[in-house]
C-alpha cells in the first residue's frame, strides 16, 4: 500500500501518538492490502460469505487499532449483506465501496 501517512484526506488512528501501539497500528495497516484484495476477490467472485467473514474481522480489529470508523463501516457491510440475497452482490456497492475508501486512506 502506497505511504499516505501525509495524505491531508488520511485517517489517522486514535493511537497514532502511543508508543506502546504504534507499531502495532503499522502493522494492521501494513496487513491491509492483503485484506482489501482478500474483499475485492471476494466480492467480484460474489463469494458472499467470505465478504461477510472479512467484513466481520475488520468490524472487530478496527477500533482496537484506533480506527472507529472501519468498525463502524465494516459492520454496515456486513449487515448489508446479512440482509441480502445470496446471488446478487450490487446492493452492497456502496458500504462496500466506501469500506474500501476509508482502508486505503488509513495512517498511523
Amino acid at each position: 500500500m502506497a505511504d499516505i501517512s501525509n495524505n491531508p484526506t488520511s485517517i489517522r488512528s486514535e493511537f497514532a501518538d502511543d508508543p506502546d501501539m504504534k507499531d502495532l497500528v503499522l502493522e494492521y495497516i501494513n496487513k491491509m492490502a492483503l485484506r482489501v484484495e482478500k474483499m475485492t476477490a471476494a466480492y467480484e467472485h460474489g463469494e458472499r460469505e467470505q465478504l461477510i467473514r472479512l467484513a466481520h474481522q475488520l468490524k472487530g480489529s478496527g477500533g482496537g487499532y484506533g480506527f472507529p470508523i472501519l468498525t463502524t463501516l465494516a459492520g454496515e457491510l456486513e449487515q448489508t449483506l446479512l440482509n441480502m440475497g445470496e446471488d446478487d452482490l450490487d446492493q452492497a456497492a456502496e458500504p462496500f465501496s466506501a469500506l474500501l475508501d476509508v482502508c486505503s486512506r488509513m495512517a498511523a
